[in-house]
């Protein structure tokens, strides 16, 4: 049977720890680490000639090892009265001095600042249960009371929230000076508790502090980080006790199905500096005896790729790694990386303690990257949208060694918004045909070179398959040369979709629904977004558009595309909202379609079962579906179609597609408005894996 406690109320009983103590006999049980673990932080500010009280002793050999190391002038006292006797018997002979006390920590015999040090093993994590931490309370300011100015209480515990919180904003209130050392444990060494130990150590000054003085230290010796707020120690508490739990998982075993992550945080300014996940390679894998353990740079601006930000990609890269254990180590935004010799150096004291189980101590553990180098990224702007909150754009060098400009939110930082790719200003249409043929600088571009947006480019696969589809209703064909194309379009992002259409298929009118009037100016400023006569913006809510236009009547349109994230992360469907697949909306948006209409949904949904759901709304209004499925992505394009023969409709579409792929593609490349860009996509490509639903 366990001799550790069943609940947390049964600390602070003096009864368990009557049954404890009998049940544990002559074993001392050593809470937290024993003398030689905690020895550095104790003799740091505890003096040999200090008259320490000792409260909660329990039949730890501390005071024991202390005395024997000189500290004469020891007051052990502990709430039960059988480790009270035990433990005067047992130093009765060897030491005469150490004496033992059954006296009750919450109010004591003894006089004010009568001691220099207050030592507590345990004592406040055993008190502070959530229904008596009335009793931690009554205990700290007794210590208050016992010690004398410039005396200090140090507290071995394991920081619990609810505990630390409540003992420093308890010292803090007095006007102490509050310390929190975070011991680390030897790599390789088994911990007693997964989660680290922690040395709190508050000094009591002659007058209050006018401001807190909150400090946190990494070790015995680490240098102090000075904090501002309770709220940021407490962080810094969370963190400790995430890695050392992570540690302790990872030092026990591996598992290939799991996502273990961590963040590591910059030590002066706290910010994020790297993220580490770790990927196991599957049980029975066949490695080489030498392949133990590697490390993995994700360079800047890739961290987004499917490579690095999913499971199944990150599985993917392991395998193909072909080493046990892969961290796969990405780069955080607002800081600076030297180079990758400077980024190993940063990382290796830190990485090794995720090593897997039963690794040699001698093993070298290689750091891999893309090309060597750690990738580039530059912020360009940054704002606040009262809608999506804060966002950055920033121009980054892809894998490929192209330019791309992106716009994240940051409440999403790993969701790339919109992309665009780059291209220097001065470069021409035939310069850049030329350039193909010339391999791609690894330097970035100088922060002064002019570049712009090429609009001929669809970053998105989803928006390369909403352009393909307009060859079904036979845009660039013979028949169709002159007929106007009508596009109503819910969701701007970065402009690149609307204005591709704009620029690259003929006799096109396209209006754009945006909500957040900050995308609207970002896409004009950074991303070659150019609003006229033929490229109409609209600011507002786009279901609220879908049923204006429905009241007024009379206007049509060949092609409604939605193309709209979901800003609430709790529903298994990211794209689009759910209010925009409801029957009603969809049963409005098929009235504003011509009769050759076609409606295509950007459709992101991880729960099969709310895809089904999804599906049968859009069959229930529309009876031709054709799906395309993004290669590596959750995205799927839905085309919808008007008309009474259901899918039957798809034996006539998709025989006629190749033709129509032709001449689209043709169409696309003879028209250019505005732009010296050519467009990059392959119609008949995208359309040969058209799927009936």
């Amino acid at each position: 049977m366990s001799l550790l406690p069943r609940t947390a109320e049964e600390f602070s009983s003096a009864e368990y720890w009557e049954r404890f103590f009998k049940k544990r006999g002559e074993k001392a049980f050593e809470w937290y680490g024993d003398y030689n673990k905690l020895c550095g932080v104790l003799h740091k500010y505890i003096k040999v000639q200090d008259k320490v009280l000792v409260v909660g002793c329990g039949n730890s050999e501390l005071s024991e090892q202390m005395y024997d190391v000189g500290y004469k002038h020891l007051t052990n006292i502990d709430i039960s009265e059988t480790v009270v006797t035990h433990m005067n018997q047992r130093n009765a002979e060897r030491r005469p001095g150490l004496t033992f006390h059954q006296v009750d920590a919450t109010q004591t015999p003894y006089e004010d600042a009568s001691y220099q040090a207050a030592l507590d093993k345990g004592t406040l994590d055993a008190m502070a249960s959530e229904e008596k931490g009335r009793l931690a309370r009554n205990m700290l300011t007794e210590v208050g009371r016992v010690l004398s100015v410039g005396g200090r209480y140090v507290c071995v515990t394991l920081a619990q929230e609810s505990v630390i919180k409540m003992a420093v904003e308890q010292f803090v209130q007095l006007g102490w000076a509050v310390r929190l050392h975070c011991l680390q444990e030897e790599c390789g060494k088994e911990d007693t508790f997964a989660l680290p130990v922690f040395v709190l150590v508050c000094t009591k000054f002659r007058q209050p502090m006018p401001v807190p003085i909150l400090e946190m230290c990494l070790g015995e010796d680490g240098a102090p980080t000075r904090l501002t707020q309770v709220s940021e120690l407490l962080s810094a508490v969370r963190e400790h006790q995430a890695y050392s739990v992570l540690r302790k998982k990872l030092r026990t075993g591996t598992d290939a199905t799991s996502n273990l992550s961590l963040t590591l945080c910059h030590t002066k300014t706290g910010l994020p500096r790297y993220t580490v996940t770790v990927q196991d390679c599957p049980p029975g894998a066949k490695l080489p005896r030498s392949n133990q353990f590697a490390i993995f740079i994700v360079p800047q601006g890739s961290e987004t790729a499917w490579l690095y930000s999913s499971s199944e990609g990150r599985r993917q890269l392991a395998a193909s790694a072909n080493f046990r254990r892969l961290l796969i180590v990405t780069m955080h935004r607002n800081q600076e990386y030297v180079d990758m010799q400077a980024v190993q150096s940063e990382l290796s004291p830190l990485v090794m303690d995720l090593a897997p189980p039963g690794m040699p101590a001698n093993q070298q553990v290689p750091f891999l990257s893309v090309g060597g180098d750690l990738g580039w990224r530059e912020e360009v702007s940054r704002g606040v949208s009262e809608l999506s909150g804060e966002y950055c754009v920033e121009n980054v060098k892809g894998e490929d060694g192209e330019l791309y400009r992106r716009l994240v939110f940051l409440s999403n930082a790993a969701v790339v918004q919109s992309e665009s790719r780059l291209v220097l200003s001065n470069t021409t249409s035939s310069q850049k045909k030329k350039n193909k043929k010339k391999p791609k600088s690894t330097a970035p571009p100088a922060s002064s070179t002019p570049v712009s947006v090429d609009s001929g480019f669809l970053c998105c696969a989803h928006h390369e398959v909403m352009v393909a589809g307009l060859a079904i209703l036979g845009v660039g064909t013979e028949q169709m040369k002159d007929a106007p194309v009508s596009v109503l379009l819910v969701g701007l992002g970065g402009g690149g979709l609307p204005q591709f259409l704009r620029d690259f298929v003929p006799n096109i009118t396209v209006e754009v629904v945006e909500l957040d009037p900050v995308v609207l100016e970002v896409a004009k400023k950074w991303f070659g977004l150019r609003p006229d006569d033929h490229l109409t913006i609209t600011l507002g809510d786009g279901l609220e558009r879908i049923c204006a236009l429905k009241k007024e009547g009379g206007r049509l349109f060949d092609v409604i595309m939605f193309d709209v994230d979901n800003k609430d992360s709790s529903v298994g469907m990211s794209c689009p909202p759910a209010g925009f697949v409801e029957i009603s909306i969809l049963q409005k948006v098929c009235s504003l379609l011509t009769p050759r209409g076609i409606f295509m949904l950007n459709l992101v949904c991880r729960d099969s079962a709310l895809r089904k759901t999804v599906l049968e709304h859009v069959s229930g209004v529309f009876p031709t579906i054709l799906s395309r499925k993004i290669e590596g992505e959750v995205n799927e394009v839905l085309l919808c179609f008007r008309g009474e023969n259901g899918k039957s409709n798809a034996v006539h579409i998709l025989p006629s597609l190749n033709e129509a792929a032709k001449s689209l593609q043709s169409a696309l490349s003879s028209k250019r408005t505005g732009t010296n860009c050519s467009p990059h996509i392959d119609i008949a490509e995208l359309l040969k894996d058209l799927k009936v639903e």
